[in-house]
């Protein structure tokens, strides 16, 4: 019986193996050359409970977002005020999760962070690595998003406010919500909608700019 003959293994590391085949189309360059991969930058989207966190993580990814929900039952009754959210019947427990590719060099990894006060040990672990923080608020409730503005702050964390705007109630301008919670002139405010892609990104581009021209040269 003969034996068979054993062609010689192709060379991987050769150029020819990072060159993107002409006929794969939607593969992108940087799965073949590492070298050409976008940067991969975190960002953290904070606020009070009910704010839209969620939503706005699920509007702007990309891909399927991760969620940790969990069904909100009697027992937090006493601490998760519905009134401004009545038809809410799910809470984030740990984190949202999703990802956006702003240009061919630049990579969003987005986490929502969870609202209520027994979660806000989750936001030590999320922040490490994060460029900035998005802090969304809602003109209903605007201390609900002291605590995100002063974990900001004593992280040193570059952010900007992002106000959600509610079908059905009063509109305001940057300004007006600026004074309402102190926030410094140098740190932008945003007016969106959590649930429109366009508003969302342009939250988005506002953050990195700020962190970009925050950064110490």
């Amino acid at each position: 019986m003969g034996s068979a003959v054993s062609e010689p293994l192709p060379d991987l590391d050769g150029p020819d193996h990072l060159r993107l085949p002409d006929s794969e189309e939607g593969v992108q360059p940087w799965q073949y050359d590492r070298s050409r991969a976008p940067i991969a930058v975190k960002v953290l989207v904070a606020g009070g409970f009910g704010v839209g966190k969620s939503t706005f993580v699920g509007c702007m990814s990309e891909i399927t977002p991760l969620k940790t929900e969990a069904l909100m039952t009697e027992a937090g009754a006493p601490t998760d005020d519905l009134s401004a959210t009545p038809g809410k019947n799910t809470t984030t427990v740990a984190m949202d999760f999703g990802r956006i590719t702003l240009a061919d060099d630049l990579v969003l990894y987005v986490y929502g962070t969870p609202g209520q006060e027994r979660f806000w040990f989750m936001w030590d672990d999320l922040v490490r690595g994060a460029i900035g923080g998005i802090v969304m608020a809602d003109t209903r409730r605007l201390p609900d998003s002291f605590p995100a503005l002063d974990y900001f702050e004593s992280c040193g964390l570059p952010y900007v406010v992002a106000v959600n705007h509610f079908e059905g109630t009063r509109s305001y301008e940057p300004e007006d919500v600026r004074e309402a919670l102190t926030v410094p002139p140098h740190v932008p405010v945003v007016i969106m909608d959590a649930r429109r892609r366009d508003t969302v990104l342009e939250s988005l581009l506002a953050l990195v700019s700020h962190a970009l021209d925050s950064t110490p040269e």
